[in-house]
């Protein structure tokens, strides 16, 4: 069904925006680690997005996308009191949170906003949440306040070190661990280098860590077959049995190869649409 926007924020100009949703049946069943599937048309994809945040006295919920396609940029035209033609969800398994002492949540670019959620969930189970977000440039950093408003810790690093630390989010992640002997977990959300970067390094401390995979989806309830992933030498589907594995197990070689088989088709559409646009079509 439709689902009206309630209000848009760009957070990154041309390439990042926030939608908040009024969404009142899915905001009462979404949890941490939840997604939605958003079509934009009759005739348009389904597009998967994490859930960022829920309000279900509100009836609420945000979602924070990157335009990276046509399906984005259809999405990115549109505003507040518009809506999209249909929002289905939640979808996937939520987030195993339990209260297990001292949890690190790191997040890398628009997976930030879904780290947010899961490191929410963790705070009001009573853990200790340490955060470690990066961005290339500080321009591109997304949810500092937000996560400033509950985290017990949080540590920020640029690629250029425009603000916070200079270097790469998992220098401050060893840093941590290898001090740290009390760390129960460790959530990573974010590109796939980045999460398999995560993977490796927590691999030496026997730290468990959960990753959220973001493979490609048809219809994210299982049918398709196209978000399958290799876990521990096992098929699964990230829509029904995910989103979020144990980063130790997750074949990421793998991945970021099934990522790019329509890249090139991808493109092109992404190109037609922008010259059809810029042509007033």
């Amino acid at each position: 069904m439709a689902t009206k926007i309630l209000e848009k924020k760009i957070l990154i100009p041309g390439k990042t925006s926030k939608m908040t949703l009024d969404a009142p049946d899915i905001a009462a069943k979404a949890k941490p680690g939840h997604f939605v599937m958003l079509r934009m048309d009759e005739a348009g994809e389904r597009i998967p997005l994490t859930i960022a945040d829920a309000n279900p006295q509100k009836g609420q919920i945000t979602i924070v996308y990157l335009v990276l396609g046509k399906s984005t940029a259809l999405l990115e035209q549109l505003n507040e009191g518009d809506s999209i033609h249909d929002v289905c969800g939640p979808l996937g398994k939520p987030t195993n949170i339990e209260k297990k002492g001292t949890v690190i949540c790191v997040g890398g670019g628009t997976g930030i906003a879904a780290m947010h959620h899961i490191a929410k969930g963790h705070s009001r189970a009573g853990n200790h949440v340490v955060g470690i977000i990066g961005a290339r440039s500080r321009d591109l950093l997304l949810f500092e306040e937000e996560l400033k408003s509950f985290a017990d810790e949080l540590f920020i690093c640029t690629d250029d070190g425009s603000y916070g630390r200079k270097g790469l989010v998992t220098d401050l992640l060893c840093e941590r661990l290898e001090k740290d002997k009390s760390v129960a977990e460790v959530v990573a959300v974010g590109p796939v280098p980045m999460m398999a970067a995560v993977a490796k390094t927590t691999l030496p401390f026997n730290v468990a860590t959960t990753v959220s995979l973001n493979p490609i989806m048809v219809d994210g309830i299982g049918m398709c077959g196209a978000c399958r992933v290799s876990v521990g030498g096992k098929t699964k589907f990230a829509c029904v049995d995910g989103p979020e594995f144990d980063g130790h197990q997750v074949d990421f070689a793998e991945l970021r190869r099934r990522l790019g088989a329509f890249r090139e088709q991808e493109q092109l559409s992404f190109a037609k649409f922008q010259e059809g646009h810029a042509n007033g079509n």
